[in-house]
C-alpha cells in the first residue's frame, strides 16, 4: 500500500524527469527522403551544421530496401509501402554518404551539412 508521502515523492521524481527532458522532437529540423525503385529521393540532403536532426524515410517500393550509412552508424530496413524515421545527432561541417543496402549501385545518397 502506498503512503501519500511515496506518492508525493513520485510525483516530485516525475515533474524532476520531465524538467530535465529535451526539447520536443517538434522543434526538430526534420527532413524528407523517399526510396523509389531503388534510388533514394532526392539523393542529396542539405542539413545545418551542429544540429540535431530527424530523418523520415518513406518506401515506395517495389521492394524492401535498407537505408545505411557506415560513417554514421545509422541503418534502417523498410518494407514496400512503410515508413519510419532515425534520428541523428548534430554533424559537423561536411559530406555524409549514405545507400541502400539492397540496391548499392543505384541507391547512393549523402548528407551536406553547412
Amino acid at each position: 500500500m502506498l503512503t501519500p508521502l511515496r506518492i508525493t515523492l513520485g510525483g516530485l521524481a516525475a515533474a524532476a524527469l520531465l524538467a530535465a527532458a529535451p526539447a520536443p522532437a517538434a522543434d526538430m529540423p526534420t527532413f524528407n527522403l523517399t526510396i523509389r525503385a531503388g534510388h533514394f529521393v532526392p539523393e542529396t540532403i542539405e542539413v545545418p551544421a551542429n544540429t540535431k536532426f530527424r530523418l523520415l524515410i518513406k518506401n515506395e517500393g517495389p521492394g524492401a530496401e535498407e537505408f545505411e550509412s557506415v560513417e554514421l552508424r545509422k541503418e534502417k530496413v523498410l518494407a514496400p509501402g512503410a515508413s519510419s524515421f532515425l534520428i541523428f545527432m548534430p554533424l559537423k561541417p561536411g559530406s555524409y554518404k549514405f545507400f541502400g543496402e539492397f540496391h548499392p549501385a543505384t541507391a547512393q545518397g549523402r548528407f551536406v551539412a553547412k
